[in-house]
């Protein structure tokens, strides 16, 4: 695991890498535009700074490899070891659409229980059932909210969703710095003129 300020100098040196490749490969973008490249570049730098060995980052890289025009983006912020990781994600991604396809067969196996929750919930153990299913619909938003969540189980999901925190702490942290970095030059640069 990084430690926080690695991931963060690793983050930062792969995003502006990242924007530099975004701003030269095409000069008028609209705002909304330039949005979505920062945030692909941020996903991208993010992922790639943890070096793919998570299952967010990997389907973050896997995600923006779907579309042709961030491949020249992707391999230059994963680096020149590019190709071994990207078979590596593409198998590792095989593998947990297998288990997501092994888990509807299941579930689709188990018809029985369906029609037994469809009668309600059984009287004596009415708290457990209200406990489980609160558990079961924060379990389904989390899976939503962590990218590849959709194929972890409940212990992945939570090791995954605590590393992805993490990470998107560093995110915000250095854009926020950049931010301000910003704002400060931006003033001093206004005081300038009117000097």
């Amino acid at each position: 695991m990084h430690t926080s300020s690695k991931l963060t100098k690793e983050f930062t040196k792969k995003w502006v890498k990242g924007l530099q490749i975004c701003c030269s490969s095409k000069k008028d973008m609209d705002v909304l535009e330039r949005k979505k490249k920062i945030k692909l570049c941020a996903d991208i730098a993010l992922a790639s700074a943890k070096n793919a060995t998570t299952s967010w980052s990997i389907a973050l890289i896997s995600e923006a490899k779907k579309n042709d025009e961030n491949e020249i983006l992707v391999d230059n912020l994963l680096g020149p070891e590019s190709r071994f990781k990207q078979q590596k994600i593409i198998r590792q991604m095989n593998s947990c659409h297998k288990r997501v396809r092994s888990k509807k067969i299941l579930k689709k196996s188990c018809s029985i229980s369906q029609r037994m929750k469809k009668m309600g919930p059984p009287k004596s153990n009415l708290a457990a059932y209200i406990a489980k299913r609160l558990v079961k619909k924060r379990t389904q938003v989390l899976q939503r909210l962590v990218p590849g969540g959709e194929s972890m189980d409940e212990f992945s999901l939570i090791k995954e969703a605590l590393d992805y925190i993490l990470s998107l702490r560093v995110q915000v942290d250095v854009m926020r710095n950049l931010a301000n970095a910003t704002e400060v030059l931006n003033q001093s640069n206004s005081s300038n003129v009117f000097d």
